[in-house]
């Protein structure tokens, strides 16, 4: 989960298909490097793995409330990286994906995002891909 309305359209989905999974929300934060400008921002903290966790509440609080809405417990993960590669490397801890078919910028709005293709094409569970 992202933050976009897509990202929150497919734990919707999740919730109201799945009631009785058990449900993970994945937020990637991306790993810093000069060509991501916010991602840039935590390379210079003392504790990546904690300004990781820090940029994820605002995901997770949302998560968690759309899940309350549903009277489900989620569990939350963060990981840095790449999001793509990051969720494909963790889909064999579960029985499927579900994500968003892309986020709030306008390439990703005229094509099925990048990250969605990246997991639709090399997860190793099923994917669900929500639009």
């Amino acid at each position: 989960m992202d933050g976009s309305e897509l990202s929150e359209r497919a734990l919707e989905y999740a919730l109201e298909n799945h009631p009785d999974a058990a449900v993970t929300v994945l937020t990637i934060v991306a790993e810093p490097s000069v060509m991501m400008g916010e991602a840039m921002s935590i390379a210079f903290e003392d504790d990546i793995e904690a300004a990781a966790q820090e940029r994820a509440e605002s995901v997770f609080d949302r998560a968690h409330e759309m899940a309350a809405d549903h009277d489900a417990e989620i569990d939350t993960v963060v990981a840095i990286g790449r999001p793509g590669r990051a969720i494909v490397r963790r889909a064999d801890d579960y029985d499927a994906v579900v994500i968003g078919s892309h986020g709030d910028d306008m390439i990703d709005r005229l094509f099925v995002g990048d990250v969605a293709d990246t997991v639709f094409k090399r997860s190793p569970v099923p994917v669900t891909v929500v639009r």
